[in-house]
């Protein structure tokens, strides 16, 4: 884990990300706290706009893709072809920022913080009475990750990690920060964990009812239950979320991606993204790069 500030973190995207003036966002391997102390930061999470303003917090998971948005962004919307630059100059921002790996912390405070779910809502804006406590476990924590050798190395440890495990279950239990589950959370978390290691195997219901062992009404009933939205959306939604990842990130072609999400074929891929978002792949990374209007 590391506890760092805007321009750490803006040095952790250059080495991430290449060039400095390469236009895709980094996909990040692990979770990533930003709170915006004065300013604002404009940024981009899994291609979705959003302002991190002071008092704020943005909790982005592993997996997931992240953009630092120019300061420009602040004033006024890109100019058509002029891309995007993933290291912004903000130098107006003040932020405290925190990146860690699952595994620095132990199996209760990962289950407590529910490490495992995507964020919802972005960004989180505290209540008052809750931001207090998480802003002075924020202070403890960054007091104690900057002064190493007060403690033998081994206790300078177990320091942070406590203080970073009561930082990221204060986040995560919020007011309002979370959905709430329903009776069959139990049967939503055994399907949700299946689509994300299936996901790009198995597109159909029947697949993950066989594998789980309940029926497509049981996976149907507990997913919207939980999150609204039926057993099958929810499997679309997953190929959808991972094939945006893929065309912004990466150049791979559209057969490409096809393939790797297990695809019959490029035209059977076009249609169902097609479908779903009503931009052909194409002009899905056309737009999210702000590339010029030009041949494939």
């Amino acid at each position: 884990m590391e506890v760092t500030d805007l321009p750490g973190l803006t040095a952790r995207i250059r080495r991430l990300g290449g060039e400095a003036d390469t236009p895709a966002p980094v996909r990040l391997a692990f979770h990533l706290l930003v709170t915006v102390r004065s300013g604002r930061l404009p940024c981009s999470v899994d291609t979705t706009d959003c302002v991190v303003e002071s008092g704020s917090w943005l909790w982005v998971r592993p997996g997931q893709l992240f953009l630092l948005r120019p300061a420009a962004d602040r004033t006024g919307p890109r100019k058509r072809g002029e891309g995007l630059s993933p290291v912004p100059a903000n130098p107006d921002t003040d932020a405290a920022v925190v990146l860690f790996q699952a595994s620095f912390l132990n199996g209760g405070t990962v289950d407590g913080a529910r490490l495992d779910r995507r964020a919802w809502r972005l960004p989180l804006s505290p209540a008052p009475g809750a931001a207090e406590p998480v802003e002075r476990t924020l202070e403890l924590l960054e007091d104690q990750y900057h002064r190493p050798r007060d403690l033998p190395l081994e206790v300078h440890v177990e320091v942070v990690r406590h203080l970073l495990s009561v930082l990221v279950l204060r986040l995560s239990h919020l007011p309002g920060g979370h959905r709430k589950q329903a009776v069959g959370d139990e049967t939503f978390r055994r399907f949700r964990a299946a689509v994300e290691s299936n996901f790009a195997h198995s597109h159909q219901v029947q697949d993950y009812a066989a594998m789980l062992g309940y029926s497509v009404r049981s996976l149907t009933r507990a997913s919207n239950a939980a999150v609204g939205r039926s057993a099958k959306a929810l499997i679309d939604d997953r190929l959808v979320l991972e094939a945006k990842r893929l065309l912004v990130h990466t150049r791979l072609p559209a057969y490409a991606i096809a393939d790797r999400l297990g695809f019959p074929g490029t035209t059977v891929f076009t249609r169902f993204f097609r479908h779903r978002t009503t931009e052909t792949p194409t002009g899905f990374r056309r737009r999210a790069r702000a590339e010029p209007t030009g041949t494939d």
